[in-house]
Formats: structure tokens, C-alpha cells, sequence
């Protein structure tokens, strides 16, 4: 198994696209997207697999980075450049992000949390509150 974040993405990701968007291991039957974004600075294209929950016709996705202490690079890039696309089984969809309001977020993250429980231990890992990010389809 890769031990660097990158060559761990990088498995992820063919993974997905050769399996239309199905994965195995930590991912295993959980709904996982492709995130598509541009770097803060560089404007570098970057592609995060991040697990998801849809909400209506939105797809949310979580910035827990495992409870880390720091939110995760994609979260800030989105924030710096909130137009961006994703994958979704087969599906290229652009969208775009924002962060959701306090009011939403606390109930996103109930649900996601008490599907997947280890979003209540990520969240209890650390004292910032883990941002949640609406991914809202164009047109």
C-alpha cells in the first residue's frame, strides 16, 4: 500500500475511473467522488477522491482531513477558487463550492455522522469545527 498522500490519491483515483467510480479498501462501499480544483496559488489542477453525501441536488463533502488539526488543502484551494468540477461513477459534473452556513452544516454533518460514524470520531479528534463544503451543480 502507498505511503505517500499522493501516490495514495493516485491509486484512488484509477481505481475509480476503472471501475465507474466504485473503490475497495478504506472507500469500500461508500459514495466517493473526484473533486477537480485549482490550487490556491499555483492554479494548479489538483483531484481529491473525498467521500460525499447528497442533499437534494447538491453534493456535500467534509473537510475532515481524519480529524487532522488543519483542514485540508483542497478545502482552502475551493476557498480561493470555489469553481470547480467532479467526477461521480461515470459523470463529469461542474460545479461550484461554497461553504455551507453554520445552520446547515450542523445538520449535514448530524446525518453524515450518524451513517458514518467515524465522521463523529473525526469530528471528537480535534478542536476545530470541520468544515462542510456544497458542491452546487451548474445549470
Amino acid at each position: 500500500m502507498a505511503t505517500n498522500p499522493n501516490d495514495w490519491n493516485t491509486s484512488i483515483i484509477k481505481e475509480f475511473r476503472t471501475n465507474e467510480g466504485k473503490v475497495g479498501g478504506f472507500f469500500e462501499g461508500k459514495p466517493v467522488l473526484l473533486l477537480h480544483h485549482a490550487g490556491a496559488k499555483s492554479g494548479t489542477e489538483r483531484v481529491n477522491p473525498l467521500m460525499y453525501r447528497k442533499e437534494g441536488d447538491n453534493y456535500v463533502v467534509f473537510a475532515s482531513k481524519g480529524g487532522a488539526p488543519r483542514n485540508p488543502d483542497w478545502f482552502h484551494n475551493l476557498k480561493a477558487n470555489p469553481i470547480c468540477s467532479i467526477e461521480v461513477g461515470t459523470d463529469a459534473v461542474d460545479v461550484t463550492a461554497r461553504v455551507a452556513t453554520p445552520e446547515e452544516r450542523e445538520a449535514i454533518y448530524a446525518r453524515q455522522a450518524k451513517e458514518y460514524p467515524q465522521f463523529a470520531e473525526y469530528a471528537q479528534q480535534t478542536s476545530r469545527t470541520i468544515p462542510v463544503v456544497v458542491l452546487e451543480p451548474k445549470g
